[in-house]
This record gives structure tokens, sequence and C-alpha cells, in this order.
């Protein structure tokens, strides 16, 4: 058997980087490049079908898209591909394979319909094409369908090519939903940040499999219980803080896990390049605690999220 090659995430070279891209930029292709990583440690991958998109900057419309021909542990920083809103490469990166239309289509739709949105994720894993499938669509039955919120949903064309479709999908998305569901095909998932997104995804995914297995265990009948309207908002407003919801500080809404994902990574030998805002802070908490016990001091609770004091475990 062949001995597997681990590609590094980062292979730009840095004074060519600082030339030609901005300082935004390097760390967007490098982060963006991570995720590709991540969605194949998952297995959330179609061979080289399926994409992530970034938008490049606030007020462009250009973004950028893996070049198609890659599987996903092939993409790296450099190889990424600059697009426009018009389709026009503003830069083809390390590669001279271009881009898929189909993808284009789908993701320059969705970014144009809604500018505050910087990254877009579409996958077709099975139980996602599962539940497109399913009339009654993603239910509220698990923790992870509260979290995803409200859903939207976008007919089956047949493979997008039609520039005419690219109206109908920013209309199905709607201005506020995050996650849509393309029926008969598969999943996407937005975020105002490529961390955000990945949250959105992992639990879209998530909840679909929980749903899958549930239809198998001879579910979709009236005896599955359903969380309150009240309990679906207290979900969904809780983990719309960051943190996980549950985590003080200045965390946005999926920062913790895509750095202990890109942590994964670095361990693996990827060289993602990133600076990572928890690498300062990893075992300091139990070197303190150690500090303290040896001095015989006992350290005054934290303050919890909302301004209490939080109790000490018995």
């Amino acid at each position: 058997m062949c001995d597997h090659i681990i590609v590094p995430v980062d292979d730009l070279d840095s004074e060519r980087a600082r030339a030609l891209l901005t300082v935004r930029e390097i760390t967007l292709r490098r982060k963006l490049a991570s995720l590709y990583r991540i969605l194949d440690t998952f297995g959330w991958t179609q061979v080289i079908y399926n994409h992530i998109t970034v938008r490049a900057h606030p007020d462009s419309d250009e973004f950028l898209i893996n070049p198609f021909g890659l599987q996903y542990s092939e993409v790296t920083a450099a190889s990424l591909v600059k697009v426009n809103g018009n389709g026009t490469i503003i830069n083809e990166g390390s590669t001279r394979l271009g881009i898929s239309k189909a993808g284009y289509m789908l993701h320059s739709a969705i970014h144009a319909a809604r500018p505050e949105i910087q990254c877009v994720i579409h996958v077709h894993t099975a139980a996602g094409a599962a539940v497109s499938t399913m009339e009654c669509g993603l239910l509220p039955i698990c923790q992870e369908a509260l979290i995803v919120g409200q859903v939207s949903y976008h007919p089956y064309h047949g493979i997008l090519v039609d520039e005419k479709e690219r109206t109908e999908i920013a209309e199905n998305l709607g201005p506020d939903n995050m996650v849509m569901i393309l029926r008969n095909h598969g999943l996407v998932a937005l975020g105002r940040s490529i961390e955000e997104a990945y949250h959105y995804l992992y639990n879209l995914i998530k909840a679909c499999e929980t749903q899958v297995h549930m239809t198998c265990s001879g579910g979709l009948s009236s005896n599955i219980t359903v969380p309150g309207k009240d309990v679906q908002q207290q979900v969904l407003q809780t983990v719309t803080r960051g943190g996980g919801g549950v985590s003080c500080g200045t965390w946005g809404i999926g920062e913790l896990e895509f750095e202990a994902l890109v942590r994964e990574l670095e361990a693996k030998g990827c060289k993602t390049g990133l600076q990572l805002k928890t690498t300062s802070l990893i075992h300091v908490g139990l070197q303190g605690d150690i500090e303290s016990d040896m001095n015989g001091q006992q350290q005054d609770p934290a303050p919890a999220c909302d301004g209490e004091t939080k109790s000490t475990p018995t």
C-alpha cells in the first residue's frame, strides 16, 4: 500500500503572497483551505464535487472557490480560485483547472442575495439527501435540528446550469435563514464567518442523520416527541451567543469548535499557517490550579456569563 502523503494547507510563498495578496486574503485562503480539509476528515465529500466559498472582501462580489478537479484533501491556500459575481476568474490560483459552473451558479446566487454572508458550504451527504426527499423536511426532533433554526427549501430542477435559477435560489433562501435544503439534492449552510458556516453545517448534518435513524426504526409517526416552541427558541437564542452558548468571553459562533479541528489538522502535519486564539489559553487553567493547590490557596469562582457566581460542583 502506498504511504499517505499529507499536502500542507499553507503553500503560500510568504514574499510572493505579501506582494500579490492582502493580509486578509492570505488568512481567508488558509482558513478556507483548512475547512476543506476538515470536511474531508469527516467524510463529507464527494470526490471532486461540492464546494465551499468565502467572500474575498465585505464590499466585493469576489469570492474564493476550489478548483474543479482537486479532492478536498488536495485543496491548499494557493490553489483556491478567485472569481467575481459575473463568473470572471480574477485569480486562477496555482492550478489551471478552472471552476465548476454548477458550483459557481449556486454560490454566486447566495453571495449576491445575502451580502452579510461570508461563507457558503454545499455538501451531498447520504442523510442530507435522504431528508431532502422527505415531504416533511427537517423535523425539530433533536437539539441539532433546533440549533440550525428555520430551514429554507429549494426544489430540484436538475443540474444547476440555468442562469434563471439563481433568482429562484435567492428567493427561496430568504433574508434570514442560515441553512437550506436542496430537494432531492443536498444541503447548504451559511455563515457570517467561516466558523459560523461550519457550525450550521455540522448541526444540520447531525440533525439529518438523527432523522434518518428515526425513520429506520419506524419513526415519522404520531408517537414522536417534539420540543415546544418556547424550548426551540431558547436553544436558538443560547447557541447564537457563541462559545457553544455556554462559554464566557468573545468567542464567535463555531469559533471554539473550528480552532479545535484546526489543532487536529496541525497535529496530523497539515501545516495550516493559522494563528489560533486558543493556543495561549490551553493548559493555563490547569497550571493555575496546580500552583494554587501548592500554595494552599483557593481561587475565587469565576463569574458566570449572566453575571452571577458559578457554584462549585459537589
